[in-house]
C-alpha cells in the first residue's frame, strides 16, 4: 500500500508564507506526477500545481508568482512553497500521487491552510 503523509498546514495572516510538505511510502513503482490540490468550503477541488518525473510543472492562473512546486526525488516527497498568501488561498490541501501506467490516483489526509485577512 501507498501512503502519504502531509505536513505544514496552519494559520497565517495575508502576505504570509506556509511550505507544504508530503512524503509518500510503500510500493511506489513508476510515478508520473506528484502534486497538490485544495478544496475550500463549498467548493470543487481543484488542481494548484503538480510537478511530473521530468522535472516539469504546471501552476493554476491563481497561484502563478507566488507558489512554487518543488520535489525530492530520492525521498519521494513533494513540497509546496506558497508565498504571498492571500484569504482565497484558505482552503484544505491534499497531496496527490499519480502512478503509472495507469495514472492510478494516491491522496492524503489532508492538510488546512487558513490565511487571514
Amino acid at each position: 500500500q501507498v501512503q502519504l503523509v502531509e505536513s505544514g498546514g496552519g494559520l497565517v495572516q495575508a502576505g504570509g508564507s506556509l511550505r507544504l510538505s508530503c512524503a509518500a511510502s510503500g510500493r511506489i513503482n513508476s510515478i508520473n506526477t506528484m502534486g497538490w490540490y485544495r478544496q475550500a468550503p463549498g467548493k470543487q477541488r481543484e488542481l494548484v500545481a503538480t510537478i511530473w518525473s521530468s522535472g516539469s510543472t504546471y501552476y493554476v492562473d491563481s497561484v502563478k508568482g507566488r507558489f512554487t512546486i518543488s520535489r525530492d526525488t530520492a525521498k519521494n516527497t513533494v513540497y509546496l512553497q506558497m508565498s504571498s498568501l492571500k484569504p482565497e488561498d484558505t482552503a484544505v490541501y491534499y497531496c496527490n500521487l499519480k502512478v503509472l501506467p495507469a495514472n492510478y490516483n494516491y491522496w492524503g489526509q489532508g492538510t488546512q491552510v487558513t490565511v487571514s485577512s
